[in-house]
């Protein structure tokens, strides 16, 4: 049986922009498309505490990755027909990827695999990744605003740095500086830039990356993220599943990350796990799933594609919208 016959309306009946293949049908379509990758290559992949396998990465990863480069090149040779309409000189534009998803869904893990693929195929071979945490205000202005316990929230970024950072990268300025972010001290690294240079393709990784535009106080709206971006992923569990990662993911950072004294949530690390698990809850119930809930999720249907996980982290099927 085919691909195609497997699709069918996320939604039962009702009309959908979605196109759904569950996993086989998906992964059918690497066959066509074969790239070699290897065990060692898994391993600079694999994220804190995500199984992943070879047969995923083959399975979902590739097709998507080679996929991407399709639409890619689609988009180059637009670009071209239309300065030429225009009589304008061509300019080379980096090809734009947002990864969108909650915090302990995989999406860090998601980004980097399209990243090593992404750069194996002949079209694409210079990727850069960048993550919004670069664009966080400063621990130091968050408190002032009164916004420390609500970090990752839509508001606790520099959103006009962000919009202007995508802003250049599109219009093809040569060089493009981000901030850095470190999770050892949970703030913006003072000084310290990453510098993209007009790459093929640029993944743009971030909790919010799908947000709708914010209305203007006097009408209308301004512009989104998600205005630059080319195609869009949206990495999706269910609420409840995240929730278990995420207290999972904790409990390896307090005898990891956190076990390090210059560390940020050092004061984790002494924790019994019961109390590990009681702290990770509260922080899920208090800020990562009222996020989830009410920014993150609203934004799926933004997506151009939605891979779906399943309770132990592999991916079942994935939503592909209809041009």
């Amino acid at each position: 049986m085919s691909p195609v016959t497997q699709r069918r309306e996320s939604n039962g009946s009702f009309p959908t922009p979605f196109v759904e293949l569950d996993r086989s049908a998906w992964s059918r379509l690497a066959k066509n498309h074969p790239l070699e990758i290897t065990a060692d290559d898994l391993t600079r992949l694999r994220g804190l505490d995500h199984p992943l396998d070879l047969r995923e990465v083959q399975e979902v990863y590739l097709p998507l990755s080679r996929l991407l480069t399709f639409y890619c090149e689609a988009i180059a040779q637009l670009h071209g027909v239309t300065s030429d309409f225009l009589m304008e000189r061509r300019q080379r534009t980096p090809f734009v990827i947002g990864v969108a998803g909650s915090v302990a869904v995989g999406k860090s893990t998601t980004s980097r695999i399209l990243r090593e693929l992404l750069s194996r195929w002949p079209s694409t071979p210079n990727v850069e990744l960048v993550t919004t945490d670069g664009f966080l205000l400063p621990n130091a202005e968050l408190r002032r605003r009164g916004l420390m316990h609500r970090k990752g929230f839509p508001e606790s970024y520099d959103r006009r740095a962000l919009l202007r950072f995508l802003s250049e990268v599109k219009g093809g300025r040569p060089e493009v500086s981000v901030p850095v972010y470190s999770h050892l001290s949970y703030d913006i690294v003072p000084g310290e830039k990453i510098v993209v240079r007009q790459p093929d393709v640029l993944i743009v990784e971030g909790l919010n990356v799908l947000g709708a535009p914010p209305v203007r106080p006097m009408g209308g709206t301004g512009m989104a993220v998600s205005d630059f971006f080319d195609f869009s992923v949206y990495v999706d569990a269910r609420v409840s599943h995240i929730e278990r990662w995420y207290v999972d993911r904790f409990l390896t950072l307090r005898a990891t990350a956190f076990a390090n004294p210059n560390a940020y949530f050092h004061r984790y690390a002494a924790l019994s796990d019961d109390e590990a698990v009681a702290t990770a809850l509260t922080i899920w119930e208090t800020i990562n799933g009222p996020n989830l809930v009410e920014n993150i999720l609203p934004t799926r249907q933004r997506a151009t594609l939605v891979i779906v996980k399943g309770e132990d982290h592999s991916v079942q099927k994935v939503r592909l919208r209809k041009l």
